[in-house]
């Protein structure tokens, strides 16, 4: 079994956690998913299914989202493989999965195929690459709607244009220690770009983490994108490892990651906001060496200690307290 992407460490990953590329597609011979019939989800379905078979170095898994349960479906989307638009309804959805998770493609979500590339660290010219080679190769089989004025379409128009959205999450203790991750968000979106929490909204994201993704996909080739996207994205990392000094400069910072530490470590009960809280403060002292853990190890701990996602660690339905019970256990157990 191939080993998942998260457990990999990439570039600038005492930052940034990890990249994406999406890329929007529909089929010129069918009408958006939003009109389609059931019969003719599915007929989308096989043809993408059997185009995704020839795509060479890649093998999918096939999976009919009608026939996961319900607990599979969320935590597709707790490890950010769907949407959550996507997992609301089932109908008519399919789901290609590489075995390594690192490539998905949604089908017939918002658009026929939402092709989707995840590396750890950042490796936005990586992804790129690869997601392009998958869609070229799809392209080979497919025919894409495509116009000369508004580039490929889409049922949002948002997406018209390249179709492409790229994104890096980010790790912002810092910034939001001295509060400067308000301000950072107001700047960025009059950029082209939109920093929002990867798991929660704004500046109230759950583990001081956030995804800054380009916005504007018509106009624009899809390598300014990137450039652009990089460009910031540096620029934020720099601004965070400047209020991370910063913040270190008080002993209470050293402090507040210990206790984190100590409270994960012994705690008996944790619930997802409060791990998810001080998770990101072991990050923060695993990267500036006062806590021996490797920043792998804590990223695979933010997915596998979401709610659905432990729930199917061991195969049966669990309320509230079995769940953070569960948690607990499995972080004293992953804790050095």
């Amino acid at each position: 079994m191939s080993a998942k992407w998260y457990l990999g460490t990439g570039a600038q990953n005492d930052v940034v956690i990890s990249t994406s590329i999406h890329i929007a597609r529909n089929i010129t011979q069918f009408p958006f998913p939003a009109t389609l019939s059931l019969q003719d989800k599915l007929k989308v379905n096989a043809i993408v299914k059997d185009a995704a078979s020839s795509v060479t170095d890649y093998r999918f898994n096939y999976y009919e989202m009608k026939m996961l349960s319900q607990s599979e479906v969320v935590s597709l989307a707790e490890r950010h493989l769907v949407s959550p638009e996507f997992a609301s309804s089932r109908d008519g959805r399919a789901l290609l999965l590489t075995e390594d998770e690192a490539v998905s493609i949604m089908l017939n979500e918002e658009d026929h195929i939402r092709l989707q590339v995840m590396y750890a660290g950042f490796a936005l010219d990586e992804a790129y690459r690869t997601a392009d080679r998958i869609d070229t190769s799809l392209n080979t089989k497919l025919d894409f709607a495509f116009d000369d004025r508004l580039g490929f379409l889409s049922q949002d128009p948002a997406s018209l244009g390249t179709g492409m959205k790229a994104s890096v999450v980010l790790h912002l203790p810092g910034l939001v220690t001295t509060s400067q991750i308000t301000r950072l968000i107001t700047t960025v979106s009059k950029l082209g770009l939109s920093l929002r929490g990867s798991y929660g909204e704004g500046a109230a994201a759950k583990g001081d983490l956030f995804r800054l993704s380009n916005t504007i996909t018509l106009g624009i080739s899809e390598k300014a994108a990137i450039e652009n996207l990089k460009s910031i994205a540096l620029q934020i990392a720099a601004q965070e490892r400047v209020a991370r000094e910063e913040i270190f400069k008080a002993p209470v910072t050293e402090d507040r990651i210990y206790r984190a530490y100590g409270v994960l470590k012994y705690a008996r009960l944790i619930d997802t906001a409060e791990f998810m809280e001080l998770i990101s403060l072991v990050r923060l002292g695993a990267v500036k060496g006062i806590i021996n853990m490797e920043c792998s190890e804590i990223e695979a701990m933010m997915i596998q200690m979401q709610p659905a996602t432990i729930s199917l660690s061991v195969d049966r339905p669990l309320d509230r307290i079995e769940r953070d019970k569960l948690r607990a256990q499995l972080v004293r157990h992953n804790l050095k």
